[in-house]
């Protein structure tokens, strides 16, 4: 088995392009210490902590209009050795450092969202925004990038996203950033090292390796 890379989806088709500089969501929204009002959009520009909720309107593509909230529950740092046994790396997968995003998404709007990308990226230590990476195997320790169909109006959804920042740096953050000209919505907080679940009585076999 082996990693995709980071790659981009065509209902992401007007995301901003990776690792270009998100200098925007550091400077500090007059809403983000204002606390919504329930259903109310979030402004965008607005600071989020982790645990935080922000609900936006979001078109993975043109046609598709929905709105749905999103709460960054945690960011996991993690190692190859930790929790990519059995996959074949490159050398320019192993110049990254990889994390793990978790994340809860609400389907507030009237439209099925399934099948489409979580829409987050994350946020280096430079400011510049990193691509989810896309896996031809589902990946136990973090499986979960896209929303379940359906995800029909009301639904909830639990997500983890891979992210693999280059030259070995930190992700410090995650961004709503669906289009270039979007003041980003960011969510920052500390960094939880990765915990492997308890196993069960029974506990399924790991990713075999690669032939």
């Amino acid at each position: 088995m082996s990693v995709m890379g980071c790659s981009g989806t065509a209902p992401r088709s007007n995301a901003p392009r990776e690792s270009e500089s998100a200098s925007a969501s550091a400077s500090p929204s007059a809403s983000a210490s204002t606390s919504p009002s329930p259903g109310a959009l979030t402004e965008p520009g607005a600071d989020r902590r982790l645990g935080e909720t922000a609900t936006v309107e979001w078109s993975p593509k043109d046609g598709v209009d929905g709105k749905i909230s999103i709460t960054v529950a945690r960011l996991e740092s993690t190692s190859y050795k930790q929790t990519f046994s059995g996959w074949k790396l490159d050398e320019a997968t192993l110049a990254r450092a990889p994390y793990f995003v978790r994340a809860t998404i609400k389907n507030d709007g009237d439209t099925d969202l399934g099948g489409y990308d979580a829409p987050l990226w994350g946020l280096d230590g430079e400011g510049n925004l990193v691509e989810a990476a896309a896996f031809k195997e589902p990946f136990k320790p973090c499986d979960g990038k896209a929303l379940p169909k359906p995800f029909a109006p009301g639904a909830t959804a639990n997500v983890c996203l891979v992210m693999l920042v280059p030259d070995q740096g930190k992700l410090v953050g995650v961004s709503f950033r669906p289009y270039e000209e979007f003041d980003p919505i960011t969510w920052e907080g500390d960094l939880t090292p990765y915990a492997a679940p308890k196993a069960s009585a029974k506990p399924s076999p790991s990713a075999s390796p690669s032939s």
